[in-house]
């Protein structure tokens, strides 16, 4: 008996949609770490050792076991659903590196912002940064082993943060708290866009 024939087209799959994120700020907060710590692929890194010409600029305080910097970016990356990759772009913490900041911020969905609450203060030139482009952005405190622990709203009162601006805690040397945090991101970038295509009054 002849089988009748169905002709079948294989539907392409569809290209998963490819979204860039910055991981941002002070000297020490961490960046490298997240970067590495949830990258699908062995992380670019541009990490120089800290040398002593330039002890006049670097602050170490709180950091003392910090022997290298990054001076140009990290890079990652990390597919969170099948349709979904995130592109991670670690910035330098340094001022004398900001010149960078613009390029790598180019077509960037949002943006993490580091903190390290013995340095809170390095988090306002990130913060600024980005409310001045509106990038939509989040705070991540990395809770280092030996430091006091904040809860997140004492953080978002001490950074002057808007009430829409989420605050987590998290490890960055953990996967699944690194992710964690790149969710969090996402999603309040979305809520963003959103927000500015709503129509007035909506």
């Amino acid at each position: 008996m002849a089988m009748a024939r169905t002709d079948r087209r294989i539907e392409p799959a569809a290209e998963p949609m490819a979204l860039k994120l910055l991981v941002a700020g002070g000297f020490g907060a961490g960046k490298t770490t997240l970067v590495g710590s949830v990258s699908e692929i062995r992380p670019l890194r541009t990490e120089e050792s800290l040398s002593e010409l330039g002890r006049p600029v670097d602050d170490v305080s709180g950091v003392e076991g910090k022997n290298t910097t990054t001076v140009a970016m990290d890079f990652g990356r990390i597919t969170l659903r099948e349709d979904l990759v995130l592109y991670l772009f670690g910035t330098p913490g340094q001022d004398r590196f900001w010149f960078l900041w613009d390029e790598l911020a180019q077509g960037a969905l949002g943006a993490v912002v580091l903190a390290d609450t013995r340095r809170l203060a390095d988090c306002f030139a990130a913060v600024d940064y980005f409310e001045q482009r509106g990038i939509p952005f989040s705070i991540a405190v990395n809770c280092f082993e030996g430091a006091e622990l904040h809860d997140p709203q004492t953080v978002r009162e001490a950074l002057d943060l808007d009430p829409g601006t989420p605050v987590v805690l998290c490890d960055a040397r953990e996967r699944e708290s690194a992710k964690n945090v790149l969710i969090t991101v996402v999603e309040h970038a979305a809520y963003v866009a959103a927000a500015q295509r709503a129509p007035a009054g909506a």
